[in-house]
């Protein structure tokens, strides 16, 4: 049998705070470098979908981000206005609203590689700590997400 943690009411002893706190932290950082290129940090996320594939959809996206359109549309609608996106309905299917980068867009990517630069030494982890750490995470998702329990 598995040794899990002590049931807490503790904020300290929480899982989620520690979590919670890091997300806060991390994101922090990466504001004033977005803020100097016009993003927030969803719409940075947004862009590094489209930096990686372009031409997706909403829905792709959204699966992508754990984002439901009505979170992200709006989001979606603010990158058209800035001049970095287009929307337009797919011709195959009407329902479906393709994205696709702006060559303002393609040109922020470059930018953006030296953001990721500056987190990485800002974080300080090394191969090896970066991916283990990655992996954690995913592994916490996945069971959260699938309602596992492990005892």
């Amino acid at each position: 049998m598995t040794a899990l943690p002590a049931p807490s009411v503790a904020l300290d002893d929480q899982l989620c705070f520690a979590l919670y706190a890091a997300s806060r932290a991390v994101t922090a950082r990466y504001r004033p470098m977005l803020d100097a290129i016009g993003l927030t940090y969803p719409q940075y996320l947004v862009m590094m979908l489209l930096w990686e594939e372009d031409h997706q959809t909403v829905g792709q996206l959204g699966a992508r981000l754990s984002l439901d359109s009505g979170t992200l549309s709006p989001l979606l609608k603010r990158l058209t206005a800035a001049g970095l996106v287009t929307r337009h309905r797919r011709v195959e299917d009407e329902r479906s609203v393709a994205i696709a980068l702006t060559d303002a867009g393609r040109a922020l990517q470059e930018k953006a590689f030296a953001i990721s630069e500056e987190m990485i030494g800002a974080i300080g982890f090394d191969n090896d700590e970066f991916a283990e750490l990655k992996a954690r995470l995913q592994l916490l998702i996945d069971r959260v997400n699938s309602g596992e329990v492990v005892c």
